[in-house]
């Protein structure tokens, strides 16, 4: 009973300080929070928003800038919200936080149809709210708790269905210019931010209190993800590598590449023809997530089962 109890305390600080690092990866290389920071928290009560809460928590406690952190949540006034699970909870963490009041519940479900999904008009007047909120707290950033299986879903949902290649990025400024929004979460995995609220056991309060359910186009993506997580270990991480080493010159927007007025001028070209060489595949893929665990449990799959 002792050696389990030493094992899952293992397993756990493992999994912790994997999130924590990735977390500070992302916030690096973005330059996602910068000293004097105050940084707005969009806490919904899921697992993803409370672990980018405690994350950030620790991070303000021992990062070399100073940074605060204030927690906001929007209570739509859905029927069945448990009012007191989030304030008792912020109250517990002794964290600076504000609960937004608005019913834009009555207000969607007035003008989407019955049957129809409400999480478009939902999310568009959330984020209305939020930006309101961050501006009276002077919040310097908005920091939200999509990790990468949502921006890679994101992706996947603007090529099958938009006819466009876009994702969540990282880092964005919002369409007025006023606000700078973050995803310290953007490196993390959702397998793991799911190992660790239930470790923590953070307070869920689940999201389909307004009776609406994620669209299908999003629910088959995930499906789809779910599957080849399980059958090609690796392939996510090396899908969102991908997002990272985008070659513009190989794709074809002109917009973004200059195709019209390429011209063969007897100078060489960097990376001019490199297309038509062999695709550089690996043997195996592996999870880079998982490198700091013994090597015979790092996900590794032959790629002659694609």
């Amino acid at each position: 009973m002792q050696s389990q109890i030493k094992s899952e305390k293992s397993h756990f600080n493992k999994l912790q300080k994997r999130l924590r690092r990735e977390v500070g990866r992302a916030i690096s290389e973005y330059n996602m929070i910068k000293d004097g920071d105050r940084i707005m928290v969009c806490l919904s009560g899921g697992k993803d928003s409370y672990t980018l809460l405690d994350i950030l928590l620790n991070l303000k406690t021992y990062a070399p800038v100073n940074f605060d952190v204030i927690a906001v949540n929007l209570d739509q006034k859905q029927p069945g919200f448990p009012e007191h699970v989030l304030p008792d909870y912020l109250e517990s963490l002794g964290v600076e936080y504000r609960i937004v009041e608005e019913d834009t519940y009555s207000i969607v479900k007035d003008k989407v149809p019955e049957g129809k999904t409400t999480c478009a008009l939902c999310s568009r007047l959330r984020r209305g709210i939020l930006y309101r909120t961050a501006t009276e707290l002077k919040a310097t950033k908005i920091a939200l708790g999509h990790h990468r299986d949502d921006i890679l879903e994101t992706l996947f949902l603007n090529m099958f269905y938009g006819g466009k290649m876009k994702a969540m990025p990282p880092k964005l400024v919002s369409d007025d210019g006023q606000h700078t929004v973050i995803r310290p979460l953007a490196f993390c995995r959702e397998k793991d931010i799911v190992r660790f609220s239930e470790s923590k056991a953070f307070p869920i309060i689940p999201c389909n209190l307004c009776g609406s359910q994620d669209n299908l186009q999003r629910q088959a993506i995930k499906a789809m993800f779910t599957e080849w997580d399980k059958r090609f270990p690796g392939r996510m991480e090396s899908m969102f590598r991908a997002l990272r080493n985008v070659a513009p010159s190989h794709l074809a927007d002109t917009s973004l590449f200059d195709f019209k007025g390429l011209t063969a001028n007897g100078q060489p070209v960097e990376d001019g023809d490199t297309a038509f060489d062999p695709v550089d595949v690996p043997l195996s893929f592996k999870d880079d997530n998982d490198k700091d665990e013994k090597p015979d449990q790092a996900s590794i799959v032959n790629i002659v089962n694609l």
